[in-house]
C-alpha cells in the first residue's frame, strides 16, 4: 500500500472553502468521470457548491453514470460561476490529469485560477497547479478521490461510491492490472458493503455494446499485425473504418485490449486517425517493458503498463514503424 497520505493543505481548503470547480482531461475514461462525479457527490453532500466541467457532453459509453446530467460544457457558464464565488471561496480541483496540456486548447483559461489543485496518479506526471496529490502507487485517481473522502470524516453517498468504483475497476481492468493493490481490493470491498453490486457495474461497462460497436470491433480487428515473434501486436481503426460501421470514436475504448490478450504478446499498439493528419496512439504491455517511457519520447505519458502518444503530420503506416523500432529496440535489450 502507498505511504502517500493526503496532504493537510489540501484537506484543509475543501474544508474551509465553500465554491469548488472540478476539471478533468478531455477524452475523460471511465477513471476521470467516476473521479470527478464521485468527488462532485461527496462536495455537494458536504453543503459545498459545485460546477463539474467537460468540454464535450459525456460519452454514451459512460452515460449511465449517476449524476453525469450535472457535468456542464459551457465556458460561459464556468466563468460566471467563477465571478459570482469570488476568489477567497473557490477552490479549482483537476482530477487524472498528467499534464495540463490534457485539458485542450481552452487549458489557460481552465487554469486560470488560485489555488489550483491537482490528483492524480500518473507517473509521467509533469507538475503544475499550487497544490499537488500526485500518487503513481495508487491504482486510480478514483481510490485518491475515496481517500480524501475517508480523511475528511465523509461517507459517500450510493451514487457517489457506484462512481468511484468505476473508476477503479476501469483503471485497473477489472483488478487484473499490477496497480492494483491490497489498499485497492480494501477500498473495493467497502464500496461493495455501502451497497454498489458489481454485476451492475460490469453490465454497463462490458455487456453494453451497440451494432455498430461490434462492427467497427470486426474492421479493427481485421487489420491485426503480429511481429517480432508474435511480441508487437498492432491494430489500428481509420475514419472510413468508423462510417462504414456507423460507430463514434468513443466506440474504440478497450480494442487495445483485445491484441494484449494473446499470450505471446509484451506490447500491444492501437492506431487511430484522426483529423488534420494527426495520429492517436494507445500502448498496453506485459511483463518488462514500460510503455510509459515509449510514450514520452514522442510527448506521450501515462502508465508502465498502459500509456499513449500522439503524432503530427505522419501517416498511420508513419507511426507505425516510428513506434516499432523503439518497441523493438526495448525487447531487445530487456529494458524496464
Amino acid at each position: 500500500m502507498s505511504e502517500n497520505v493526503v496532504p493537510e493543505d489540501i484537506l484543509r481548503l475543501i474544508r474551509d472553502r465553500g465554491h469548488f470547480v472540478l476539471l478533468t482531461h478531455i477524452h475523460p475514461d471511465g477513471d476521470a468521470l467516476g473521479s470527478l462525479l464521485g468527488l462532485a457527490d461527496m462536495l455537494s453532500a458536504m453543503g459545498k457548491t459545485v460546477f463539474a466541467y467537460l468540454d464535450q457532453p459525456v460519452s454514451h459509453l459512460y452515460d449511465f453514470l449517476p449524476g453525469c446530467e450535472r457535468i456542464r460544457c459551457s465556458l460561459e457558464a464556468l466563468q460566471d460561476f467563477r465571478r459570482q464565488a469570488g476568489r477567497k471561496d473557490l477552490v479549482t480541483i483537476v482530477l487524472d490529469c498528467g499534464e495540463d496540456e490534457r485539458l485542450g486548447k481552452d487549458k489557460h483559461l481552465l487554469l486560470d485560477s488560485e489555488p489550483l489543485v491537482v490528483v492524480d496518479h500518473h507517473r509521467s506526471h509533469r507538475n503544475y497547479g499550487h497544490l499537488r496529490w500526485v500518487d503513481p502507487l495508487r491504482s486510480s485517481t478514483g481510490e485518491m478521490v475515496y481517500e480524501i473522502g475517508t480523511a475528511l470524516g465523509q461517507e459517500f453517498s450510493l451514487d457517489g461510491a457506484f462512481n468511484i468504483y468505476v473508476a477503479i475497476v476501469t483503471d485497473t481492468g477489472s483488478f487484473r492490472y499490477d496497480c492494483t493493490g491490497a489498499r485497492t481490493l480494501e477500498i473495493a470491498g467497502r464500496l461493495l458493503a455501502s451497497g454498489v453490486k458489481p454485476e451492475q457495474v460490469a453490465a454497463q461497462i462490458y455487456d453494453n455494446f451497440s451494432p455498430g460497436r461490434l462492427k467497427l470491433l470486426q474492421l479493427v480487428l481485421g487489420t491485426l499485425d503480429l511481429s517480432d515473434d508474435e511480441q508487437i501486436a498492432c491494430i489500428h481503426v481509420t475514419n472510413d473504418m468508423l462510417d462504414r460501421a456507423g460507430a463514434a470514436i468513443q466506440d474504440i475504448e478497450g480494442f487495445v485490449d483485445f491484441p494484449r490478450a494473446i499470450r505471446s504478446v509484451r506490447v500491444a499498439v492501437f492506431l487511430k486517425e484522426l483529423d488534420d493528419n494527426r495520429v492517436s496512439v494507445s500502448l498496453r504491455a506485459k511483463g518488462a517493458v514500460d510503455v510509459a517511457d515509449i510514450a514520452k519520447e514522442f510527448g506521450g505519458g501515462g502508465h508502465r503498463n498502459a500509456a499513449g502518444c500522439r503524432f503530427c503530420g505522419l501517416s498511420l503506416e508513419e507511426a507505425r514503424q516510428r513506434l516499432h523500432q523503439v518497441i523493438a529496440e526495448r525487447l531487445a535489450s530487456h529494458l524496464p
